[in-house]
């Protein structure tokens, strides 16, 4: 598998993120959803990662600077087809090492409550998140569940 920077002007990567928004929209009301769109995914300050395997996109992450050392973990998918294979496990993992090299001290994260999302809550206790209150922008949502690793 061949993690690394993504190209958010590739037309399967552009493809995959359509298939990502439109998933996580349709779970619940526009207030309680926080995934970014393209746009917000070019933005300044974020870094955008896609796993490989064999050819086929099979995940991306994206990395949130927030200032002050602080990073949120954004756009966290896997391919439907290729669930339960440790395609997350891996671009969590690389993810955080790239925030480490980037200097920063915390990674915090924003994802729905709803069964659907109880996998990734388990993937990220296992790398040492913990539930915390909202951070940035966020407000108290019982949709959201919020969760803060220190590096």
């Amino acid at each position: 598998m061949l993690i690394g920077p993504g190209d958010l002007n590739d037309p399967e990567v552009v493809a995959f993120l359509e298939a990502h928004v439109e998933q996580l929209r349709s779970m619940g009301p526009p207030e309680s959803t926080h995934v970014l769109d393209l746009s917000g995914l070019r933005a300044p300050g974020i870094g955008f990662h896609t796993a490989y395997d064999a050819g086929e996109l099979v995940g991306c992450a994206a990395l949130k600077d927030l200032g002050e050392g602080d990073a949120e973990l954004k756009s966290m998918r896997t391919a439907p087809h290729r669930t339960r294979q440790g395609i997350a496990r891996r671009l969590l993992v690389h993810v955080l090492e790239e925030a480490r090299s980037s200097g920063f001290t915390r990674v915090s994260l924003e994802t729905g409550s709803y069964e659907f999302f109880h996998p990734a809550h388990a993937l990220y206790r296992r790398h040492g998140f913990v539930e915390c209150e909202p951070f940035g922008g966020y407000r108290p949502d019982p949709l959201s569940v919020f969760m803060t690793l220190e590096l």
